[in-house]
């Protein structure tokens, strides 16, 4: 075994014309969870309550797409999603449609270790959270004012919008005038700028073990009912006794690519490295998507990949390696 090691990220797709501000903002948020997970493992917390202490961090802060700060629905409400994966056993816990949960991860950590289920969704999600006693709050509490006005720039444009976090004059151009280029599309139909931000955490602890967890309020202007790769186990989480992979992006096409279950069959069955496995996938595995992921493996090893212009991420392992970064 190489040690611990953890990642993090906080979305693929980063727009370009990004503020200075915001960039900062967002390497010190990437960096606080880095620290929070670097002192969980050096005092020996398994690899599951890590990643699962990082994503509850990171849905507390609405600079992100989940738990407060969600994107909204076509309804202006919020449907929040969430999955966290056991290496050890591959265990695992998801949950899909949460209106009142404070934390979507930790009710996802229920699901695995308090039902005799895998998964849990809408009423029957937030009837399970009810019973368990985990904190509800208000619908209202997920939503932000930044995200108010943008759903009205998407409705304005009746599009979905993956940048809803800074309006920039580009995105409101995208929104409101016919474009000479060919619009990008999902399932063949046209969206606008990609840039969405789902989190998530992937760790091996001290003895090996690899989690992850991804948590997500989705698309802006989402149809009711939407649900992405964020909570599908080998969609966009997965953990094994090689590695754990969290994917992020267009979850239309990480769903039919099986991303994250790919990086680990490819280090099974073909012995590929773990970079070689992340590469592979981002690069054969998306039929014209756009994604990013990170990965850990239980030799300490850890890596990233994505085909968008940046993903918020960072890295950090025992031998004292750290790096948080934005662009490639």
């Amino acid at each position: 075994m190489g040690g611990w090691a953890i990642a993090v990220h906080g979305g693929a797709g980063v727009d370009p014309n990004l503020p200075e501000e915001r960039q900062e903002r967002a390497k010190q948020l990437l960096t606080r969870c880095l620290d929070i997970g670097i002192s969980a493992l050096r005092a020996s917390s398994p690899a599951i309550d890590v990643v699962e202490l990082v994503v509850r961090e990171l849905e507390s802060d609405p600079l992100f797409n989940s738990g407060h700060g969600s994107a909204l629905t076509e309804n202006g409400t919020v449907e929040m999603e969430a999955s966290i994966m056991d290496g050890f056993g591959r265990r695992c816990g998801a949950v899909s449609g949460i209106t009142t949960v404070k934390n979507p991860i930790s009710l996802a950590r229920l699901v695995m270790d308090k039902s005799p289920h895998s998964y849990l969704a809408f009423s029957g999600a937030e009837e399970f959270a009810r019973k368990q006693e985990v904190e509800l709050v208000d619908n209202d509490y997920f939503i932000t004012e930044d995200n108010v006005g943008t759903l009205k720039l998407a409705k304005e444009s009746s599009k979905i919008l993956f940048e809803y976090r800074v309006p920039t004059v580009a995105l409101i151009d995208s929104c409101t005038s016919q474009a000479e280029t060919p619009p990008l599309t999902m399932n063949g139909l046209p969206i606008s700028v990609y840039a969405p931000e789902t989190v998530g955490c992937v760790a091996v602890d001290s003895q090996g073990q690899c989690a992850a967890a991804t948590s997500t309020g989705g698309l802006m202007n989402k149809m009711v009912g939407r649900i992405g790769d964020s909570p599908i186990i080998g969609a966009g989480t997965y953990a094994c006794d090689v590695c754990g992979v969290s994917c992020t992006g267009e979850g239309e096409a990480i769903i039919r690519g099986t991303l994250a279950r790919d990086v680990a069959a490819l280090m099974e069955y073909k012995g590929l490295s773990l970079q070689e496995s992340v590469d592979y996938v981002i690069k054969n595995r998306l039929d014209q998507g756009k994604a990013g992921m990170i990965a850990v493996s239980s030799n300490g090893e850890v890596a990233c990949g994505f085909n968008t212009v940046g993903m918020f991420r960072g890295f950090a392992a025992e031998n004292g390696s750290m790096e948080v970064g934005i662009w490639e």
